[in-house]
């Protein structure tokens, strides 16, 4: 087994690893569950990466995201360790290469999203892959009381019946007591298994929270002031474009993001900005996970956050390298109403939520008893408009109907062509002499596309039509054809928002929602939002104790950079330096002199700077004068 630091200096170049990674990494390579939580910019990675490249065998990593698999996918390759990610958009026959390539002993690490675990082809290819560790990436997500759950992740825990003797580590940057004891529970972890966490305190960041009458133009005060990289946060889409456009037209280099642009729109504007072609990215919340900067010096936040977790998360992508950055929210009383408001239309009511299901299938077209696994497009604006919903309540219900498995919403996506052959295989071969235009393409379909009977196998049209060098338009002509005659299920390439049901459409008598689930996750939500506008609205104590509170960390002493720090140190500043000068003026008062050395040695050698700073500015202001022995004395002339 190759040391860890061998393997840190030979592959990351660094020479000690950072507070906690080498306990953690021990732990791992002692055959130990482990949990860590190190915050942004941290170094999470390096905790699974280095232990499963000291193992014989390799690892199996499970990322909720695309760009964070293919972020750290091709860090790795960088470093020259081979890995492989399976994405969606994938069609059949490059998800299969690749886990074949997997067997084959040469790859180190696999990446997949929780989904992909559900597979029929992954599981069987699983135990080929003599993995050691499994590493959950965004670990938070498997708990239900946490800010950002996903169902999916709760499947984790059933594959390790399959590689029984891999260790697992869980990694997160946020996670409450409540949400680390979660995720212990639901990963099942094993005896001698131990959590490590880091301080959730970011020194060299600065907190502010600003209430302010015109928030674009404090922005732009601000963003000129701290010339250098920033991510600007907002709550909705149409205003990251209002508010990308009116920063560029006060002369900052600015874009706009988020999920519902186009993949190729997204990665031109998120690599304009990595590359720093672009100083300053609006966005939503669909920004920022998976990318490595450590160069952003302001996170601003147009919009107020509604969890300290989001928060958390968000403004810790500034700094990541140590240099002293910003953090900043600005805010006007309205928002802090809308956030209370929000609370209602985050978990609307049990009549609620069973209204929108039945909208839904209404909507798509589903009919009682039918519909699972179906996926559709789905334009969320056009649904609110059409029934008279709340957007944002919509998007709650949906989200609340995938806790309770009835449906799964993907915002962006890229769902390739699928087709299964549904008729027998005489009428296959009865199809040359019938219709004998159609026979060529339906034997490519066979020969491209293995294990199409009776399953859903997805297809690349392109390709198909380079091997029989035809045209695209052509060959989907005849898939179409060969569809009507039910021949083929054909279901077309989709790239926009999908939702699926993952049952069939219930009845209004076994439509069933857990009421008490959902009240307890809605307090634990009001409990959030109410921290979150104490923070806001807070002056007295330091941001950064106060937001590791929410952690249930408690620090020393406080950060002396935010907002909140500076004002109580100019307070304490200004207090200070009367003090000492009315002290001056009473000793002069009652001796007629003072004696400058003497009365600086009744202070600290760190007060003494101040006491200089009074008596310069007492001499300055002719309050004072200094004798012939160069002792103080009051200024007769003033």
């Amino acid at each position: 087994m190759n040391a860890p630091l061998d393997l840190l200096q030979q592959y990351w170049h660094y020479d000690a690893f950072r507070p906690l990674q080498e306990e953690i990494i021990a732990h791992v390579l002692a055959g130990n569950d482990t949990l860590a939580i190190l915050p942004t910019g941290g170094g999470k990675s390096v905790c699974y990466q280095v232990p499963a490249l000291a193992m014989q065998g390799n690892c199996l990593v499970v990322s909720p995201l695309i760009a964070l698999m293919k972020d750290q996918a091709l860090g790795l390759l960088r470093k020259g360790i081979p890995c492989l990610a399976v994405t969606s958009g994938m069609t059949n026959d490059e998800v299969r290469t690749a886990y074949e390539k997997m067997c084959s002993g040469k790859y180190k690490f696999m990446f997949v999203s929780p989904e992909r675990l559900k597979s029929n082809l992954f599981l069987e290819y699983l135990q080929d892959w003599n993995i050691e560790l499994l590493a959950v990436d965004e670990a938070h997500c498997i708990s239900q009381w946490g800010y950002d759950f996903r169902p999916p992740y709760l499947e984790i825990a059933d594959i390790k019946t399959i590689i029984p003797n891999a260790v697992t580590i869980a990694l997160t940057a946020s996670a409450t007591p409540q949400v680390q004891q979660d995720i212990v529970e639901k990963l099942q972890f094993g005896k001698g298994s131990q959590s490590f966490f880091s301080t959730f305190e970011r020194p060299n960041i600065s907190f502010s929270s600003l209430l302010v009458e015109n928030k674009m133009v404090k922005a732009i005060e601000i963003l000129n002031k701290i010339n250098a990289c920033g991510i600007v946060y907002c709550r909705n889409r149409r205003r990251t474009k209002e508010v990308a456009e009116t920063l560029m037209s006060a002369g900052i280099s600015a874009d706009y993001y988020h999920a519902g642009l186009s993949q190729d729109d997204r990665s031109l504007k998120q690599h304009n900005w990595i590359e720093n072609k672009t100083r300053v990215i609006v966005c939503t919340n669909a920004f920022g996970m998976g990318i490595d900067k450590s160069d952003v010096r302001m996170v601003l936040h147009y919009d107020v956050p509604d969890t300290p977790e989001a928060y958390y998360q968000e403004a810790g992508r500034a700094g990541r390298d140590g240099v002293k950055s910003y953090a900043v929210i600005l805010y006007q009383q309205n928002d802090l109403t809308l956030l209370k408001e929000g609370i209602a239309l985050k978990y609307p009511s049990y009549e609620k939520l069973k209204e929108i299901y039945f909208s839904l299938a209404n909507y798509v077209g589903i009919g009682e008893g039918s519909g699972q696994d179906e996926s559709f497009d789905f334009n969320v604006h056009d649904f609110c408009v059409k029934f008279e919903e709340n957007v944002i309540e919509v998007l709650s219900a949906i989200k609340l109907l995938e806790q309770q498995d009835y449906v799964q919403f993907t915002e962006s996506v890229f769902l390739p062509s699928r087709v299964s052959v549904i008729t027998t295989r005489e009428i296959v071969e009865d199809l040359e002499k019938s219709h004998p235009e159609y026979d060529e393409t339906l034997k490519l379909l066979l020969r491209m596309y293995g294990g199409i009977w009776n399953h859903y196998v997805p297809i690349n049209e392109f390709q198909m039509a380079v091997r029989a060098n035809i045209s695209r338009d052509y060959i989907e002509m005849i898939l179409e054809q060969l569809h009507k005659l039910n021949v083929i299920d054909y279901n077309k390439a989709k790239d926009k928002p999908q939702l699926t049901f993952t049952q069939d459409r219930r009845t209004k008598y076994d439509f069933f929602i857990d009421k008490k689930l959902i009240d307890t996750l809605k307090k634990w939500y009001t409990d959030r939002v109410q921290f979150m506008i104490r923070f806001i609205v807070n002056t007295s104590v330091c941001r950064s104790k106060l937001l590791v509170s929410y952690f249930a960390e408690e620090l020393p002493d406080d950060c002396g950079i935010c907002d909140v720090c500076v004002k109580n140190n100019k307070k304490n500043s200004n207090s200070e330096f009367e003090s000492i000068k009315n002290t001056i003026l009473q000793e002069i008062a009652l001796c007629q002199k003072l004696d400058i050395q003497a009365f600086c040695h009744r202070y600290s050698s760190m007060k003494q700077t101040v006491v200089m700073q009074v008596i310069r500015f007492m001499l300055d202001e002719n309050q004072l004068t200094l004798n012939d022995t160069g002792e103080l004395i009051l200024n007769k002339n003033e």
